[in-house]
């Protein structure tokens, strides 16, 4: 989503901010920050463990990065093709509702549609062997929804708030999942299967773990409860999938001028302006002053059935907590128990991670959840290159209930709050994050940072280009971890400390994808607000774009270039590589450098896909093959 959202502030509690931990770390060898954050990729401190490392190897030698773009297309490299798969409004099944270019279509209609702001992104063989790369199930993520683009051309433009209006917004968010297959000339098409199902806003759900239904927290004045700002995703090892419930705050708001935002409110970035939607004002439960607990029903990882998607009702595990989750990497401890890294999208986010009690296979013998046994954990990383996660647990440390903490179940509903009681380490919003099981690294993107994080203002450089971390947890399920910075975004020309050159600059990554040949995939999401625009540094830098990287070497290719105003969020590859399906999200929308789109002229940003004359622009699911069938950048 748009990276202008209204920032939430951290109270201090002694926590310290990344760069403050990076600045002191580098400064040994007497490296200076640049206009962002010091190139700590160049070398670890002195007497830091360096993280291992698999044996060095190239990308594929017949790619050819495609230079910076500002043109209205998908952009990729000879030789390689793509084709639209799965964009928003397509209907569902084959006899589901058209999709209507002058954004025409009420609420049921867009429940029987893809949904909008395609963001996370899954694809599941459907048969084992080669079978597998050629059929299989998509599971797309929906991240929220262009009140000028979604409605149709009428006066108030979309932009007058009524409950048909709302509704249509809550359906065209949630989860998508279609069965897909690849047609002997390398073409992919929707099956038009009974597996083909959508989750939205009113989907009925339960909760699970410390907050289980019926908790007094979770009272709201309106069923059934849905999910919302469907961002990251996960996949378990038994089989199920997880859907991040991320920016869901900015649905909320109140005219009520008796309304006083709790200090728990505020640090959930709730407040009575909400983020310019308005949806309070005809639906209620979107109301803080009318439904104080509607809230807590958000921010949390859903886990659900990907091949049945209509048929077992989603859970929300509240023991993995309550924050704007970007990813949720799933992985394993030497003993089996499960672990789940998440990020929480903010401005001084933290980054989490969860470990179950026992053994997952042991868990799911006995009845119970892995994820609803384990401890919630939330990372501090130290100069020296090694780092701890802190356990979120009632009763220990400062979460006790001397100190106000009820019990566990309030300590996953405001785990920001107990990450700042602990001190964990402030970082450059946390977005998605992904384990690779060859090696047992973790890969974290940073999108970037206003700096400052409401304290001690000015003494901190901003990172407008952000970053991407690497870690290594103890295998065994400790709480030690180690860290580098893997590579710092940014334009060389604004940041001498940047070591990227013109085929691989790029800022904002979001999204991370290792592909079955362990190449590491990082999209951007630089804001339509910077742009093209020299007074932000980013002239230089194009469209929003995915990039090839190979984890070993440190080498980066730019692979694909998105259209105006856009952001590549969700990438994901058949087994055999010779398939990548990319999300590209809302293309068209609101830009400095070209405008913004309007009732009258939704395309005044840009035309993708469809490029008609009496469309819109919509966000859609892609593929990318190679002309000879070949793998994916070879």
């Amino acid at each position: 989503m748009d990276d202008a959202l209204p920032p939430t502030t951290p109270p201090r509690h002694g926590s310290r901010d990344f760069r403050d931990v990076l600045t002191a770390r580098t400064s040994r060898r007497n490296i200076v920050l640049g206009a962002t954050i010091a190139a700590a990729h160049l070398a670890l401190a002195p007497g830091a463990a360096a993280l291992a490392r698999p044996a060095g190897r190239r990308l594929r030698a017949a790619f050819r990065p495609v230079p910076a773009s500002a043109a209205d297309r998908v952009v990729v490299p000879a030789g390689h093709r793509t084709a639209v798969l799965a964009p928003w409004g397509a209907p569902l099944l084959p006899d589901g509702p058209r999709w209507r270019p002058d954004g025409g279509g009420s609420a049921a209609d867009q429940a029987r549609q893809i949904g909008s702001h395609h963001s996370g992104l899954r694809y599941l063989p459907l048969a084992g062997g080669a079978g597998g790369d050629r059929h299989g199930m998509l599971v797309i993520h929906h991240e929220s929804v262009d009140p000028v683009l979604l409605h149709h051309r009428e006066p108030g433009g979309g932009r007058a708030v009524t409950a048909a209006r709302v509704a249509k917004g809550l359906a065209a968010q949630g989860v998508t999942a279609i069965e897909v297959r690849r047609g002997r000339d390398g073409t992919w098409h929707p099956v038009g299967s009974p597996r083909d199902a959508r989750l939205t806003g009113t989907t009925p759900v339960v909760f699970s773990g410390p907050l289980a239904t019926g908790h007094p927290a979770l009272e709201s004045t309106a069923e059934p409860v849905g999910t919302l700002s469907n961002s990251g995703h996960g996949a378990t090892p038994w089989g199920t999938h997880l859907v991040c419930e991320e920016n869901a705050n900015g649905w909320f708001g109140t005219d009520d001028p008796r309304w006083r935002p709790t200090a728990t409110e505020r640090r959930y970035g709730l407040g009575a302006l909400d983020h310019g939607h308005g949806w309070h004002r005809a639906d209620p439960r979107f109301d803080l002053a009318r439904s104080p607990g509607e809230p807590h029903r958000f921010g949390w990882i859903v886990e659900v059935d990907p091949l049945a998607l209509d048929g077992r009702t989603p859970v929300k595990r509240t023991a993995l907590g309550r924050f704007n989750h970007s990813a949720a990497a799933v992985g394993e401890t030497g003993d089996g128990r499960v672990t789940v890294h998440s990020g929480d999208d903010q401005d001084g986010g933290y980054l989490y991670r969860f470990v179950g009690d026992r053994p997952w296979r042991r868990e799911r013998a006995g009845g119970r959840s892995p994820l609803d046994h384990g401890v919630l954990q939330v990372a501090r990383f130290d100069e020296d290159g090694t780092g701890r996660w802190l356990p979120l647990v009632h009763g220990r440390a400062t979460l006790t209930a001397a100190y106000g903490w009820r019990d566990q179940a309030d300590v996953v509903l405001r785990a920001r709050e107990a990450a700042d009681a602990l001190g964990a380490t402030r970082m450059d919003r946390p977005q998605q994050i992904v384990v690779d099981p060859r090696t047992g690294e973790v890969f974290a993107a940073l999108a970037n940072s206003a700096g400052g994080f409401g304290g001690d203002a000015g003494s901190r450089d901003a990172n407008p280009y952000g970053h991407i971390i690497r870690m290594h947890d103890d295998p065994d399920g400790g709480t030690g971890l180690r860290w580098d910075v893997f590579v710092l975004g940014g334009d060389p020309a604004h940041d001498p400390s940047v070591r990227l050159g013109p085929s691989s600059a790029f800022g904002s990554p979001k999204g991370l994808h290792l592909d079955p040949a362990g190449v590491l995939w990082i999209s951007t999401g630089v804001s339509p607000h910077s742009q093209h625009l020299a007074e932000r540094g980013h002239e230089n830098l194009g469209n929003n774009a995915l990039l090839a990287a190979d984890p070993a070497t440190g080498e980066i290719r730019r692979f694909l270039t998105a259209p105006r105003g856009a952001e590549v969020t969700g990438v994901s590859s058949t087994p055999d590589g010779r398939t990548l399906f990319v999300n590209i999200q809302h293309p068209g929308s609101a830009t400095a450098a070209w405008g913004a789109p309007t009732p009258t002229d939704p395309q005044a940003v840009s035309s993708w896909p469809d490029h008609r004359p009496d469309g819109r622009p919509r966000s859609a699911t892609i593929t990318v093959r190679r002309d000879d069938g070949g793998v994916v950048g070879g």
